[in-house]
């Protein structure tokens, strides 16, 4: 099966790849490989009745499938480069800002429009935090909700199918590099082979996007894991926060440690979710636009990065030890109060059903403490101080922490200004490439490598 590009992976770097491809060169013969299932096939069996805590599908639906890890999150597309990944270290802060205006307009014409793009500019909340010790970083934030972001993949997809041919559960096993273009075999023994390869794995897709790099011979360096719980409080109490901005970026640097200690994924009136990346069950969040489907309840995580270099140099393989942890103790994640945590106590059944926080995930209630490293514990606690100066009630004593919530992120991989490998053709780009680590980055990313190759042909 030969084709002019071959994309693997059909996350938003490889869906705005083949978007922009079919647009700008619409004669060529475009492939997408994707390990997981379509968009309506997708279906996590954790029903929050029968089914509770994660079984180890073969294929977490969650994590792969049409629309990437991406597709059912709370869709928050952050148009900045003050955070979510270095792109604009390659390719200028001026076209990753320009690319991911270009992703948002496309998401606003495919089911997004009536969404709301909420803005720091101008807002009291930032001198708020700095008189306390925090810091809010800069960013413009397209709110789709997850239901929102559901209906925007179906669209793009019904925009896609006739004009790209899409191989659903279908794993890429080994990338070859030809006299002239790529040789890719997948799980099944099926061989594909393209003029173009562009490799968009995923965060889902680390492990496999090293061995990639590794019989290729690409170079890569050390990338950082990002360890911490999820927070989950009652609305209202940051409500200030996020009915003006929705997504809050706070940083603050531990007085104890000099650690920085950062805010992530804030879901005003969302639920905490179970999430599966190579076997280990982690927690995330989610919210939705539809009132019907919203909660009484703000979720959002605390993390704390740590990179490590000589003589250890496994960011990741240090992330999935504590998560490994958590699922020992707790068979999955581990749900604390924050009054338990700090006398030194483990929750119970019965205390967490006695908060006045109703949790929105059934996890095992237990002692964080007994999993966590005591320097992140230590600096995740401070910050939940800190925030409670800015919206007082966060240190209750019903704050709901789950455990362990770990970000793992692909090795950075050496690559050029067009984010093309040393070998010329193969492209790596999205979260696998390690220099995106958002919706609005790696979709930028993916249109970027589209609109190079389209003018090099």
């Amino acid at each position: 099966m030969k084709y002019d590009v071959l994309i693997i992976g059909a996350g938003p770097g490889g869906i705005f790849s083949a978007y922009e491809l079919v647009k700008l060169q619409p004669q060529l013969r475009v492939a997408v490989l994707e390990a997981g299932n379509p968009l309506d096939k997708r279906k996590c069996p954790i029903d929050g009745k029968k089914i509770k805590s994660c079984i180890g599908c073969k294929t977490c639906s969650i994590m792969n499938g049409f629309g990437g890890a991406g597709a059912f999150s709370d869709g928050k597309y952050n148009i900045t480069n003050e955070f979510g990944g270095t792109l604009y270290e390659y390719i200028g802060k001026a076209e990753a800002l320009e690319l991911m205006h270009y992703v948002d307009k496309i998401n606003l014409e495919n089911g997004g429009e009536g969404t709301k793009l909420y803005t720091t500019a101008n807002t009291d909340i930032k001198k708020l935090c700095l008189q306390n010790g925090l810091h809010l970083l800069d960013a413009s934030v397209r709110h789709l909700g997850t239901d929102i972001n559901y209906v925007v993949l179906e669209n793009l997809y019904e925009h896609l199918r006739d004009k790209v041919e899409f191989f659903f559960n279908t794993p890429a096993d080994t990338v070859e590099k030809l006299e002239e273009g790529y040789r890719v075999v997948t799980a099944k023994g099926e061989v594909f082979e393209s003029a173009q390869c562009i490799i968009s794995g995923g965060r889902s897709g680390s492990k496999w996007m090293e061995k990639v790099c590794r019989d290729l011979g690409i170079p890569t360096k050390s990338n950082r894991v990002d360890i911490g719980v999820r927070v989950e409080l009652p609305y209202a109490i940051f409500s200030h926060l996020t009915d003006e901005l929705y997504e809050s970026k706070i940083v603050y640097r531990t007085e104890k440690y000099g650690d920085l200690v950062r805010t992530f994924c804030m879901n005003p009136k969302g639920a905490v979710v179970n999430e599966n990346t190579n076997g280990i069950v982690t927690v995330n969040g989610h919210s939705y636009e539809d009132p019907v489907m919203q909660t009484e309840n703000t979720n959002f995580a605390l993390l704390v990065a740590k990179h490590f270099s000589e003589p250890f140099k496994d960011s990741n393989g240090y992330g999935e030890s504590i998560a490994r942890l958590s699922n020992m103790l707790g068979g999955g994640v581990i749900v604390q109060r924050f009054g338990d945590l700090i006398r030194g106590r483990r929750s119970t059944k019965s205390r967490i059903e006695e908060s006045f926080t109703q949790a929105t995930l059934s996890a095992t209630p237990g002692d964080l403490s007994l999993v966590i490293p005591k320097r992140i514990l230590d600096g995740i606690i401070e910050m939940i101080y800190a925030l409670d100066k800015i919206a007082p009630g966060t240190a209750g004593e019903d704050t709901l922490l789950y455990g362990v919530e770990v970000k793992f992120y692909n090795m950075e991989v050496a690559l050029d200004n067009n984010l093309e490998t040393c070998h010329k053709g193969l492209f790596v780009i999205g979260d696998c490439s390690g220099i995106t680590h958002s919706l609005s980055h790696a979709s930028a990313s993916g249109v970027y490598v589209a609109r190079y190759i389209s003018e090099n042909l």
